[in-house]
């Protein structure tokens, strides 16, 4: 999710920003430069090879403004255009839509449509209701049952919004839109293109984890690592060919807490309820949207169901990971990770994709 405290993150930025500019403009030549800039409630690491450092400074500065600029419209619970236009549709009026969220939702209709409805930003509202709309982790006890079960019942989906140029109507006043399941591989999407308008073809963006690399580093690959979800460390590695996107989605970071019992903040559409079954699901594309999208509909879609919907949503290489430890893979992504430790020991390799 979009964290909500826009100043605060502004300076947060601006001071980790000039920060790394100071320490990359001491070294003269093409090299590796590093930035780190918080924005969505999270760090986010760009990494530029061969790139002159006031190439560089240019180039974070204006990404740093435009991540601000998307912070600020994409937020869901703080005022701001999204705010604004889920206000409308809970009135039953029409509203229009600022020019940069007009492709977020055309894109978020055509991946639900994809998904099966696995992937859904049409659910504030249910996110709303278990408290994961909200700066801080929520507590207590979970929500009542009645108010999840109205809410499956009204079934908001992103077939009930409706655009005509940047006019926005909604049948159905129960839609909530939240961009937070896809947010940040948009945001990466955009980043690499900014990144190749100003002429810098070997990078990584690395937003918390879920990244987007472009070229690589020299005559190397980029290597990334993908966590283990179940007490940390590193589960695997894997080499990023030219322009390839990995994300994962995991309910171990993010949940409701209360007696013990943790509350994941994926929700499932279909039943209202926190999915317990899958720990994470990582997935490589070459688009950061899509990847981040199919990551969180995969986690719904659970072992039974996930080829067909990777299938669907065109994704290749996916590593899912189920409560007992046990890794399912299909054979295209088992030849890309090379996984670490003891992970090796239990998995499931599919025929399937």
């Amino acid at each position: 999710m979009l964290n909500s405290d826009r100043r605060p993150l502004r300076m947060a930025a601006f001071f980790l920003l000039l920060a790394v500019l100071l320490t990359a403009c001491s070294r003269t030549g093409t090299e590796t430069l590093r930035y780190e800039l918080y924005v969505f409630g999270t760090l986010v690491n760009v990494t530029l090879w061969e790139v002159q450092p006031e190439e560089g400074e240019v180039a974070i500065t204006e990404l740093n403004e435009a991540f601000q600029r998307m912070h600020h419209d994409w937020h869901a619970w703080k005022p701001g255009p999204l705010v604004d236009i889920n206000r409308a549709i809970a009135r039953g009026e029409s509203t229009e839509v600022i020019p940069s969220l007009v492709p977020i939702i055309e894109q978020s209709k055509v991946l639900e449509r994809r998904s099966d409805g696995l992937f859904n930003p049409a659910i504030g509202g249910l996110l709303s209701i278990w408290g994961f709309q909200s700066d801080q982790p929520p507590s207590g006890p979970p929500p009542a049952s009645e108010a999840i079960a109205e809410w499956v019942e009204q079934a908001p989906s992103m077939e009930n919004v409706h655009l005509d140029g940047n006019v926005l109507t909604s049948d159905n006043p129960a839609v909530q839109l939240d961009f937070g399941a896809f947010a940040k591989g948009y945001a990466v999407d955009l980043a690499i293109r900014h990144l190749r308008e100003r002429g810098i073809e070997n990078a990584i963006v690395n937003a918390g984890g879920d990244l987007r690399a472009i070229g690589s580093k020299g005559e190397k690959p980029w290597r990334v690592g993908v966590r283990h979800p179940q007490g940390g460390g590193v589960m695997a590695a894997i080499e990023v060919r030219d322009d390839e996107s990995v994300f994962t989605s995991g309910n171990y970071e993010r949940y409701r807490e209360h007696e013990g019992v943790h509350y994941p903040h994926i929700l499932d559409p279909r039943t209202g309820m926190p999915i317990e079954s899958v720990t994470s699901v990582t997935v490589i594309h070459d688009n950061g949207a899509e990847a981040d999208a199919a990551a969180t509909a995969l986690i719904v879609a659970g072992p039974k169901e996930w080829h067909r919907i990777a299938e669907q949503m065109g994704i290749r290489y996916v590593m899912l990971v189920d409560d007992g430890g046990t890794i399912y893979m299909n054979p295209a992504m088992a030849e890309r990770v090379d996984l670490q430790g003891d992970a090796a020991q239990n998995v499931e390799l599919s025929q399937s994709l």
